[in-house]
């Protein structure tokens, strides 16, 4: 989403979604008491699919950026999907351009499997190709 977006709504938007899904949780990282950081894994809800699981949402403030509340984040994540043991692969998808991102996804596992050109388009016109990720668990 783009920040606009997630500026409508965000507390009701936030308690309805966290209230109605039961295979989505969301992670956080704290810094004196303050959020800097948050990623979500959604687990497929069909029966075949139901062995995977996709990391979205995945956000650091730049404050916090370079600290390793990334990494924390992430490996959270990991730790959570392996010890529930119905989750056996992981996905996620990153903006080709933000390298730090992917040196990070690639630093815990995570492998490209494909490339999606033109995924994101803004206002403006201007579009973002995505890297599609991929983790194996078992």
């Amino acid at each position: 989403m783009s920040y606009e977006e997630e500026q409508i709504g965000t507390i009701e938007k936030y308690a309805a979604r966290f209230a109605s899904v039961q295979s989505m949780w969301t992670f956080g990282a704290f810094e004196q008491g303050k959020l800097v950081g948050m990623v979500t894994l959604i687990q497929e809800s069909l029966q075949k699919l139901k062995h995977r699981a996709n990391v979205v949402a995945m956000y650091v403030t730049a404050g916090a950026r370079g600290k390793g509340v990334g990494k924390a984040l992430i490996t959270e994540v990991l730790s959570f999907a392996r010890d529930r043991q119905d989750i056996e692969q992981m996905y996620l998808s990153v903006v080709t351009t933000n390298h730090s991102a992917k040196r990070l996804y690639r630093s815990v596992g995570f492998e490209s499997y494909a490339l999606e050109e033109k995924a994101l388009k803004w206002p403006d016109h201007t579009y973002a190709d995505e890297e599609k990720m991929v983790l194996f668990l078992s």
